[in-house]
């Protein structure tokens, strides 16, 4: 009797990041730990081998959008943390409003203990959910939501 096997695709996930997240490790400790982006990534990669997680980081605004075109329509989750666009960027915002694949807005500090600009998101509205205030732990905690 042939076996037959059950394939289950794997999810598919990209990290995006915006301005100054490249600075991980090295900017303001106290707030966002000492590790770099790319230690916590490779350790998050051999902890969820069942998901391909892709990175992207740009500081330009423009960029970011770009990479939410691209990448809106194919991949099964996005985990998006703009940073300071966040708080500013009406186009972000509109333009996770037009892609399909769900986002979830994720922040490292919790931005309502912090200045009152970044108690608003322009990302919000259109987020799957939102993540902030558990450390580099808000990206496990997006990429178990998908």
């Amino acid at each position: 009797m042939p076996k037959f096997y059950i394939f289950t695709p794997m999810k598919k996930l990209i990290i995006i990041n915006g301005p100054n997240l490249n600075l991980l490790g090295k900017r303001e400790p106290n707030i966002y730990g000492s590790l770099s982006f790319t230690e916590f990534l490779d350790k998050v990669k051999d902890i969820y081998k069942g998901v391909a997680i892709d990175y992207y980081q740009s500081n330009i605004e423009g960029e970011l959008i770009d990479k939410l075109h691209e990448v809106g329509f194919t991949y099964d989750g996005i985990i998006l943390n703009a940073a300071a666009y966040t708080h500013t960027s009406v186009g972000i915002g509109d333009a996770v409003k037009a892609i399909e694949t769900p986002v979830v807005e994720v922040h490292i500090s919790n931005t309502f203990n912090r200045e009152e600009f970044r108690h608003q998101s322009f990302i919000s509205p259109n987020a799957k959910g939102v993540i902030l205030g558990f450390g580099l732990q808000s990206y496990e905690l997006a990429i178990q939501s998908f």
